[in-house]
């Protein structure tokens, strides 16, 4: 805030050195940058008089890509003021400037506005037309991050119209050309509208995928708002290939993102009530994934963990220490699963989940406590010695403090 106020005071200190009736075009081009830095502060009505000046300044002769910019600036006002039809008439009059003199790039970035207003207008047609243009002149000037943004706005308003088949080819390139432009907000935001594409085909295997692609693009600690929407939407995959525990582990993963979005909050606790909440479905998923694949699960569903509860965490722990001692040919893998993700995860959550780890073993004979020590001793047996020392402590340290007898040596 402090940086834009400095500009803009900066911009109106130019104004004043630059009077309009003496100096036209370098009036007019500090009003254009004025009304750009007001717009993006959200002080519309200012800008809108920045921009109109700088309009007028430029002048209807010798300067017509001068006030194309200017006209795309102020589309992007209006728009963001709700007046689309203004705005519309704006992008396309400034599209058919960069056109005239041969500006590609901008030419393509007018024509993405367009039809940003025009879908938000209704008028699905002539959007599916801008973002198209859009995506051409985008991709023909090697602007590739611009160019698979164009496609995945034309995809996603192919979807919203109810044309999947045909919403599918850009969604597919704008997540191609997103990832070779670095751009991984974009990658995922077309992945994600890909995945549901192909739900809507009803082509759940093909949405899984689609699914699974936008969260390698939204990491959990770096992009938590989108790792829960592709989270959520992946359960409602799996819930329609009838895999019950894979869709309620991916909606309660989504539920304990802080930052997710109400609509997925709502989206992922209805699935819940439809297919039941019990715990312990890692396990139920485990079964099915060869052993090379656990860690990663494992790491994903500890770090669920790590946001829930003491109550919620010790029952989980519970529904953990049940599903391993129901699976005797496993304890051991499952352990060392369980212990790998654990190192994985920051310092000051170790001890919490450890902690809900051993408060559930009291409820265990010695039989399967012992069994259950065995499995994890051995897990942790194969850790580097510092690692394995530190390890140990904690469980020691957390044993005596629940006033536990049995040393972990």
């Amino acid at each position: 805030m402090a940086d834009a106020d400095g500009t803009i005071a900066e911009l109106e200190r130019r104004l004043v050195r630059y009077p309009e009736e003496t100096y036209p075009v370098q009036h007019a081009t500090a009003q254009f940058h004025l009304g750009v830095a007001l717009t993006n502060e959200g002080r519309l009505e200012q800008a809108e008089v920045a921009l109109t000046s700088a309009l007028r300044g430029f002048g209807p002769d010798g300067l017509g890509v001068e006030r194309a910019k200017v006209r795309n600036a102020l589309g992007a006002m209006l728009r963001l003021a709700g007046r689309l039809d203004e705005a519309a008439e704006a992008f396309e009059a400034a599209a058919e400037s960069f056109e005239a003199a041969g500006l590609a790039p901008d030419h393509g970035a007018a024509r993405y506005n367009l039809g940003l207003a025009r879908r938000e207008l209704g008028d699905g047609p002539e959007a599916d037309r801008a973002f198209e243009r859009a995506s051409e002149l985008l991709e023909r000037a090697r602007l590739r991050g611009q160019a698979g943004a164009a496609l995945r706005e034309l995809g996603t308003t192919r979807f919203v119209a109810g044309d999947v088949e045909r919403a599918v080819e850009p969604l597919e390139r704008g997540v191609w050309l997103a990832e070779q432009a670095h751009d991984e907000p974009g990658r995922g935001g077309a992945a994600n509208i890909l995945g549901l594409t192909h739900l809507a085909a009803g082509r759940p295997q093909q949405a899984i995928a689609a699914f699974q692609t936008a969260l390698t693009a939204y990491p959990r600690t770096i992009r938590p708002e989108g790792y829960a929407l592709a989270k959520g939407n992946l359960a409602l995959a799996h819930e329609q290939l009838d895999d019950a525990p894979r869709a309620r582990l991916a909606s309660r993963q989504a539920l304990a993102v802080p930052a997710a979005s109400d609509p997925i909050r709502a989206q992922a606790a209805a699935l819940l009530e439809r297919l039941g909440d019990e715990p312990g479905d890692v396990l139920r998923v485990l079964d099915h994934e060869p052993a090379e694949r656990w860690e990663p699960i494992m790491r994903e569903e500890l770090a669920r963990w790590v946001e829930l509860d003491a109550r919620e965490r010790r029952i989980e722990a519970g529904a953990w220490i049940d599903g391993q001692l129901a699976r005797p040919d496993a304890t051991t893998d499952l352990a060392k699963a369980w212990i790998d993700a654990l190192l994985e995860l920051p310092p000051q959550h170790l001890e919490g989940l450890v902690a809900s780890l051993l408060e559930t073993l009291p409820e265990r004979d010695e039989e399967d406590r012992e069994r259950v020590r065995s499995a994890f001793s051995m897990a942790m047996g194969r850790l580097h010695v510092p690692q394995l020392m530190r390890l140990k402590d904690i469980f020691n340290q957390i044993t005596r403090q629940l006033g536990q007898e049995e040393e972990w040596t």
